[in-house]
């Protein structure tokens, strides 16, 4: 897999926007992000959107449409018209995971993946205030208490209900819809712990909350000496990534457009300040080739998997 970080990119840094003549778009963009405000998805979303405004010359307004782990998002972007002037920008577990487990109004073939910004970094967090910091420590605390756990999203519930189920947990989830409802839980010790996708970045560095594990393939390089769940043991991991995506059958030459948009967000200034510097996401540009098997090689793994 070719992930390219943005720090590597200056020699292919395009110059200035609108270098390509093109009169699309001629009206005002819909970015929807199927989380609610103030969690990182929302965060970047909307430096993305400034940035994207930049280029295309038209604004681009976000939207928040929470539910379901962004199942709600991408029932309202598969019955948008296919003219790109409306797309998500948000992770893709929605599409590799969610519709093996419940009946969802689309499928991965009713989009497009135009191309990945930012690295996916999947945290199992903490306050700074419990009892435990690590993950451990956590497991061993609930052994010996029942534990509440906020989730996110379907995939993040699934994996701790079977590590719980693997350790003799007595848990109660706690549904929330997205880092911005999930922080004020972790913060005010109404859960125990919690999934984040990103919004612990905003408390870390205050000491306010903990990364107790990663639930990605390989520990981020912002938080080098916290394990992964593979590392401690348990055989799961999330990969994922924040795309931008289109329903199928957006024209071509405007496809393209965002695309140039997506290029030039990664490679501004102030969209890296705030997904590496604010919110602790390695910067990339994956296009669309590559993004559109990355999908489908991790919807096929996931399914060979829950098959077993």
């Amino acid at each position: 897999m070719k992930k390219t970080f943005a720090a590597i990119l200056g020699a292919t840094m395009m110059t200035a926007p609108m270098a390509m003549a093109d009169d699309w778009p001629t009206r005002p963009l819909t970015m929807v992000i199927g989380f609610a405000p103030g969690g990182s998805t929302d965060i970047q979303g909307r430096v993305l959107a400034n940035v994207m405004e930049e280029y295309l010359g038209q604004p681009v307004n976000v939207v928040n449409q929470p539910g379901g782990g962004s199942a709600v998002a991408f029932t309202r972007l598969k019955n948008t018209e296919a003219d790109g002037n409306t797309f998500l920008f948000g992770g893709t577990t929605a599409l590799t995971f969610t519709p093996i487990i419940t009946p969802v109004e689309y499928e991965i073939d009713d989009f497009e993946y135009l191309a990945a910004v930012a690295l996916g970094q999947n945290a199992i967090v903490t306050s700074a205030e419990q009892p435990f910091s690590t993950f451990d420590e956590i497991i061993a605390h609930g052994k010996e208490n029942q534990m509440t756990y906020a989730q996110q999203t379907p995939l993040d519930e699934a994996i701790i209900r079977a590590i719980a189920e693997e350790e003799g947990l007595d848990l109660a989830i706690v549904p929330t819809g997205g880092g911005g409802g999930m922080a004020p839980l972790v913060l005010g010790r109404e859960v125990d712990f919690a999934y984040s996708g990103g919004t612990h970045a905003q408390y870390t560095p205050t000491g306010e909350m903990v990364v107790a594990a990663f639930m990605s393939a390989e520990r981020s390089p912002f938080y080098p000496d916290t394990p992964t769940l593979m590392e401690l043991g348990y055989d799961y991991s999330i990969e994922d990534y924040r795309t931008i995506i289109v329903p199928q059958g957006v024209p071509e030459n405007v496809k393209a457009r965002l695309l140039e948009a997506a290029e030039y967000a990664s490679e501004s200034q102030s969209f890296k300040d705030i997904t590496e510097g604010n919110t602790f996401f390695p910067v990339v540009f994956i296009g669309q080739e590559e993004m559109e098997a990355n999908v489908r090689r991790i919807r096929a793994a996931t399914e060979e998997v829950m098959a077993d």
